[in-house]
């Protein structure tokens, strides 16, 4: 995979639940980089903003057919959902959570897996509850992140 995003690069965003959209936002007009954000609802891009969106059906998994089939070598994608990350990947896109942690080829199996087993343990009833809150410095973490990935892309 290449270790870079191009000069080029969109971010597309699994946006029905996304905590950074306004960091996205801000971070995409420093570095002039389009960011499409797919979700089932609309929204009000600022104006003259490089955000568009992309509204879907409000059928399970439509958003995430949408940016699996678009996303390209090189783009970036925003998301929280593994098996999305995991298909973004095969086509050699960078991946960021919302928390700022990156999905990669190395770790994406073993994140599938612990997905898998807490979807298990839900079901079974040994766990309860889902993921803990979003916190300031996920938020801070992901700014960092999304930011090293841009500069990146502008070096030759």
């Amino acid at each position: 995979m290449n270790d870079h995003p191009s000069n080029n690069s969109k971010i597309y965003v699994d946006g029905d639940a996304c905590p950074v959209k306004d960091e996205i936002n801000r971070v995409a007009e420093r570095h002039k980089t389009p960011v499409v954000i797919v979700s089932n609802k609309g929204f009000r891009p600022r104006p003259g903003s490089l955000i568009s969106q992309v509204v879907v059906p409000a059928e399970p998994g439509a958003a995430d057919d949408w940016i699996a089939e678009e996303i390209d070598e090189g783009d970036i994608a925003i998301t929280a959902d593994i098996p999305l990350a995991a298909r973004c990947l095969e086509k050699n896109a960078h991946v960021l959570a919302p928390d700022g942690r990156p999905f990669a080829d190395h770790n994406i199996g073993e994140a599938l897996a612990m997905r898998d087993l807490k979807s298990q343990l839900r079901e079974s009833g040994d766990i309860q509850g889902y993921n803990p809150s979003f916190t300031k410095q996920d938020r801070s973490r992901f700014l960092q992140a999304l930011d090293e990935l841009l500069r990146k892309a502008k070096r030759p």
